[in-house]
């Protein structure tokens, strides 16, 4: 657990401290909604060559904190680094997003490297990290990330982003060896990569399972909460006081209790459900983080006061950290974060 002592608010909330003002940050804060992170990405040349320098990582981790003061500051980088990391080609098409070499058998998964061997690919990751912890100002907390298991698989299996998951799916029906070997090269992956984040200066890491929602029942156990506990528990095990923050997106009820069942710190919650629902049914269990809707950053104006006013309200009985339901859209205005940040500090 977090040292509630501490002067950084959201440790504090990390350790179960319910505060009359919630910290707050924002998934995807340093990116294409600013016009200097804008300017940095055409100095790197393209996205994967600014995650993998050092020094541009850290001038965009910085931008948002300079411009907003928020109360944390998430590494930059991608979930998909780690299956570079293992060996599979990565690539971003502009306009279109990611784009991977495929694994839809044996024979691909037999070509990933081993889990020992992502480190050299990744050091200048860690590197950010460390420049990160050096530049960040004191009362800053730095949260470093990984993608979830499944989520990262689906990329892996389609080899790019789909709307319904489906591939990784019918991989998972058809092939069930091969899906479950690639589960487990993941989870042990995400493991030591979250460990070296954690190693380098990292004072919270996050779980970003964002396509969780596509698995029910028994799948939703056994591939978005069970490879989850292990990391947790792993960590938690090599870096007792790290908190972790998980987020199994749109889980619906089964973000009741997911808490206790993986060992997460802090569950954040996205806009699917209702921050009365979250405060009835999951802040009991600790702290949760969320969950103002993103679209609120591109429309801003009265209803993203109201709905900023309405989430810290709902939540305000219990440990929280104030953030959006999803990450920030590149058609985002300032004008309007600064909005929120401005209502959940006076509310």
């Amino acid at each position: 657990m977090a040292n509630p002592k501490t002067d950084k608010t959201i440790l504090r909330a990390l350790a179960g401290e319910t505060l009359p003002t919630p910290p707050i940050w924002m998934m995807r804060q340093a990116g294409r909604y600013l016009p200097e992170y804008k300017a940095t990405r055409a100095k790197a040349g393209d996205f994967l060559s600014l995650c993998y320098n050092p020094e541009l990582a850290t001038e965009v981790t910085l931008q948002p904190i300079r411009r907003f003061g928020f109360d944390a500051a998430i590494l930059f980088a991608d979930i998909l680094l780690i299956p570079q990391a293992l060996g599979a080609d990565l690539w971003f098409v502009t306009g279109e997003g990611p784009r991977l070499s495929t694994i839809t058998g044996e024979a691909e998964l037999a070509q990933l490297r081993g889990v020992d061997d992502i480190h050299e690919t990744l050091s200048p990751i860690y590197q950010t990290v460390r420049n990160l912890r050096q530049e960040l100002p004191k009362e800053t907390t730095l949260i470093g990330f990984a993608g979830a298991p499944w989520t990262v698989a689906t990329y892996m299996i389609a080899g790019k982003g789909t709307p319904d998951q489906g591939p990784a799916h019918e991989l998972k029906g058809t092939h069930p060896a091969v899906f479950d070997a690639l589960i487990e090269r993941l989870t042990e992956a995400t493991i030591e990569y979250l460990s070296a984040q954690i190693e380098a200066g990292a004072e919270v890491v996050k779980l970003f399972d964002s396509w969780a929602g596509s698995l029910n029942g028994p799948d939703f156990d056994r591939y978005a909460l069970e490879p989850t506990k292990r990391i947790i528990t792993a960590l938690k095990k090599r870096h007792p006081d790290t908190p972790v923050i998980a987020f199994p997106r749109q889980a619906k009820d089964a973000y009741i209790g997911f808490a206790k069942a993986t060992g997460a710190d802090c569950v954040a919650v996205d806009d699917s459900v209702t921050a009365e629902w979250v405060a009835e049914h999951v802040q009991p269990g600790g702290c949760v983080q969320g969950n103002l809707a993103s679209s609120h950053m591109v429309t801003g104006g009265d209803a993203l006061v109201s709905q900023t006013r309405r989430i810290v309200q709902a939540l305000r009985n219990g440990p929280h950290i104030f953030n959006l339901g999803h990450g920030i859209t590149p058609d985002a205005n300032p004008d309007n974060v600064q909005l929120m940040i401005d209502t959940v500090r006076e509310t």
